[in-house]
């Protein structure tokens, strides 16, 4: 092979790699689909942090089976949850929630928080950077939660909490008759708890008897204030499936082993059918081990490019 054909071989790759991998982080930001397995409807609510757009919904309703898909634009942040046991009338769409509540009186949230208890899916969206995600019972716990991260690169983990919380909640967290299980700042007030005043630093702030009992039950979740260190997971270019009642597989699923992860393109209309759920939950066994991680599917393709031109390189 000539010398300078070789040397701009060469550099074409290097350039292609270049340009390829500039593609990935997050720049078009981040699919988020959202999956129930409950045996019961989900009122999932949305809320965008301060100074990012909001997706194209803030609250809906989720019925057994169903699922919804949101794209979020690049360094979106924000956070998902799921309401349970709401009553909204069909005339006036006014309504509220026994858990998760975002006391908006409507189906949508309209930019308010949930209320405590809530089980919450946490995210920040880079652009040409990591993303941060976790699963937070900071602010008390009301159904299983999962989150999947699929086709990003890195060390993309699986995080959630599987358990139900409700069934071994302590008397003095449990909310009426089981329905969500408090946190313990929540149920008490107290600094030490909470993680204020003199317990406002992680020094000072340790775990208590009721965050330990939520960290052996959900070890990859947020226990307390300054759980960072085992809860918060990043990853890159990825998209983002959040399972409610993960292991309670649906319908499908048990017809279709083959199904995997974020498989899912079920639209609204399409929720109440049961259909496009397809998340494999293979990985359950393995999310307390660290085992689980996913594809790289799209951030191979620059590289496929690449070595796809090899055989022509040669013939310069």
């Amino acid at each position: 092979m000539d010398p300078i054909f070789s040397s701009y071989a060469i550099y074409i790759t290097l350039t292609l790699f270049t340009v390829s991998t500039s593609l990935i982080g997050g720049v078009s930001g981040a699919k988020f689909t959202l999956i129930n397995r409950c045996s019961y409807t989900v009122w999932p609510g949305i809320l965008a942090n301060a100074g990012t757009a909001a997706l194209d919904s803030t609250g809906f309703e989720l019925p057994p089976g169903g699922s919804r898909s949101f794209q979020s634009p690049p360094n979106w942040s924000g956070r998902f949850w799921g309401r349970t046991g709401c009553t909204f009338d069909p005339v006036t769409g006014q309504g509220s929630c026994q858990t998760g509540d975002c006391s908006s009186n409507l189906i949508e949230c309209n930019g308010k928080n949930a209320n405590p208890p809530a089980t919450l899916a946490e995210f920040t969206i880079g652009s040409s950077t990591q993303d941060f995600y976790d699963v937070s019972l900071v602010d008390g716990y009301n159904l299983p939660m999962i989150v999947e991260p699929s086709g990003g690169s890195g060390n993309c983990l699986s995080t959630g909490c599987i358990t139900n919380l409700n069934q071994q909640c302590p008397a003095e967290l449990r909310v009426g008759s089981g329905e969500a299980c408090k946190s313990a700042c929540e149920a008490f007030g107290s600094p030490e708890y909470c993680c204020s005043g003199a317990y406002g630093t992680p020094d000072t702030c340790k775990p208590s008897v009721y965050s330990q009992m939520f960290k052996a039950a959900c070890p990859r979740s947020y226990s307390y204030a300054y759980d960072d260190a085992t809860s918060t997971f990043t990853c890159s270019g990825a998209d983002y499936t959040i399972t409610f009642c993960p292991s309670a597989p649906s319908q499908k699923s048990a017809r279709d082993p083959s199904q995997t992860p974020g498989t899912s393109t079920t639209n609204e209309s399409e929720a109440g059918s049961g259909s496009g759920d397809g998340l494999n939950t293979s990985w359950l066994s393995n999310i307390f081990s660290g085992d689980s991680s996913t594809t790289l599917s799209s951030s191979a393709w620059p590289f496929t490019l690449i070595f796809s031109l090899f055989p022509f390189f040669l013939y310069l």
